[in-house]
């Protein structure tokens, strides 16, 4: 066997997602969020077109987000439509993680490979992301708030009208007396049809 396959099958396993609320304040260092993009964008992609892009927000970059959601939200809902719950989440989670990861998809201008794909190349670096937290023992969380499929995101991120961010992606180490989570999933045989003849 060409690696130990139950080590790998543990950390497949043991990925969670956790939740800024529950991170430390102990510090995400910039070496293991490269570490973390360096696994990422191993992730398959037809045509090897990589049609991922990553803006990292650490240290004072994560009140810029910060601001920039809370300050969204409020133009957009107001009154019976303002929840406080919702802004709290977009104004706090930034500030609670050691990092932030804006993960879009860059559209491939001569559009050689199907949207759809390309997208799903996107969502294969994100769990390559997801793992490599799991491996380190830091909580990641993938967050799709309505806020990132809109025009305004695409701007704060600098992207093209093409592009779309698909996930705000958090990271933090839990704190101290955090219990990381168990998890189960039904047996193969609820989603599997053999055909053999």
């Amino acid at each position: 066997m060409k690696y130990n396959l139950s080590e790998i099958t543990d950390v497949i396993k043991d990925r969670r997602t956790i939740y800024p609320e529950f991170y430390s304040d102990r510090k995400v260092h910039r070496e293991q969020v490269e570490k973390i993009l360096n696994n990422a964008i191993w992730a398959p992609n037809h045509g090897s077109t990589q049609p991922w892009t990553f803006k990292v927000f650490m240290g004072e970059g994560r009140k810029k987000l910060s601001d920039f959601m809370s300050g969204w939200y409020t133009e957009n809902f107001q009154g019976d439509d303002f929840k406080q719950m919702k802004f709290n989440k977009l104004k706090n989670r930034p500030l609670m993680s050691g990092a932030v990861i804006a993960v879009s998809h860059r559209r491939d201008p001569e559009s050689r490979i199907p949207d759809l794909e390309e997208k799903e190349a996107v969502a294969c670096a994100i769990q390559n992301m997801y793992l490599t937290c799991t491996a380190w023992g830091l909580g990641s969380f993938w967050s799709s708030p309505k806020l990132i499929y809109t025009p305004e995101m695409n701007e704060f991120l600098g992207l093209s009208a093409n592009d779309q961010c698909l996930a705000l992606f958090y990271i933090g180490y839990p704190k101290q007396d955090y219990e990381w989570p168990k998890g189960h999933r039904k047996p193969i045989e609820y989603f599997t049809e053999w055909v053999e003849e």
